[in-house]
C-alpha cells in the first residue's frame, strides 16, 4: 500500500516544477545583454539545466534512503531560496568577469550559466526522487506513486513555461520575479518543516 495521499509533498513538487522553468526561461533573459540569443546561448542554458537536474536526482534519490522526512525535505526548498541570492546580488558582476575572459558566446554562456544557476537548479532536483521516497510505503506501488508526481511536477514545469515567458516577463524585472520566487521556496520549505513538526 501507498501512505495516504498528502496534498503538501504533491502541492510543493509543482511548485518545484514551476519554479526550475521559469529560472530555465529566466535564464535566456539574463543572458541575453551579454552573449545574444542565440541558439549557442539556449544549448547552454538547456544542458546546464539538465546537467543540474541530473546531479540534483542522484543526490536526492541517496538521500532519500537516510530516514526521510519532512524537515530535510523543507530544507531542500530553503537552500534552493538561498542560493538563488547571488544569482540577483552578484549576477552581473559574474556576467561581466566571464565576458571580459571568454570572447566566443558559446563557451561562456556555457560557463555563465554553470555559475549562476548549477547550484539552485542542483537543489531544486533533489525535490523529485525525495518526494516519491516520501509518499511510498510499499515498493509494488513506487511506479505509480512516480508517475503520480511527475505528472504533477511537470504540469507545474509547463505552467511556470507559460506563465513566465507569457505573462511574468512582462509585467516585472527579472531580479523582482527571482526574488517573488526565492520567498515561495521559503515559505514552501517552511511550510513542509512545520507541517513534519506537527506530524512528528
Amino acid at each position: 500500500m501507498t501512505r495516504p495521499v498528502n496534498p503538501l509533498v504533491y502541492s510543493l513538487a509543482f511548485v518545484s516544477g514551476f519554479i526550475i522553468m521559469a529560472i530555465e526561461l529566466l535564464g535566456g533573459r539574463i543572458l541575453a545583454p551579454y552573449f545574444g540569443n542565440s541558439i549557442y546561448v539556449w544549448g547552454s542554458i538547456i544542458s546546464v539545466f539538465m546537467i543540474s537536474l541530473a546531479v540534483g536526482y542522484l543526490f536526492g534519490g541517496k538521500l532519500s534512503v537516510r530516514d526521510p522526512g519532512l524537515m530535510r525535505y523543507g530544507c531542500f526548498f530553503l537552500l534552493a531560496a538561498i542560493t538563488l541570492v547571488p544569482t540577483m546580488i552578484y549576477g552581473n558582476m559574474v556576467m561581466d568577469a566571464v565576458f571580459l575572459h571568454i570572447e566566443d558566446p558559446r563557451y561562456g554562456s556555457l560557463v555563465a550559466s554553470s555559475l549562476l544557476f548549477f547550484l539552485p537548479v542542483a537543489i531544486l532536483g533533489m525535490i523529485a526522487p525525495y518526494s516519491v521516497r516520501l509518499l511510498v510505503e510499499n515498493t509494488r506501488h513506487s511506479g505509480q506513486v512516480a508517475g503520480r508526481l511527475y505528472f504533477v511536477s511537470t504540469l507545474g514545469s509547463a505552467l511556470g513555461t507559460l506563465m513566465t515567458s507569457f505573462y511574468l516577463v512582462l509585467w516585472f524585472e527579472v531580479n523582482q520575479i527571482l526574488f517573488t520566487m526565492a520567498l515561495v521556496l521559503s515559505i514552501a520549505g517552511l511550510s513542509s518543516m512545520l507541517y513534519g513538526k506537527l506530524t512528528d
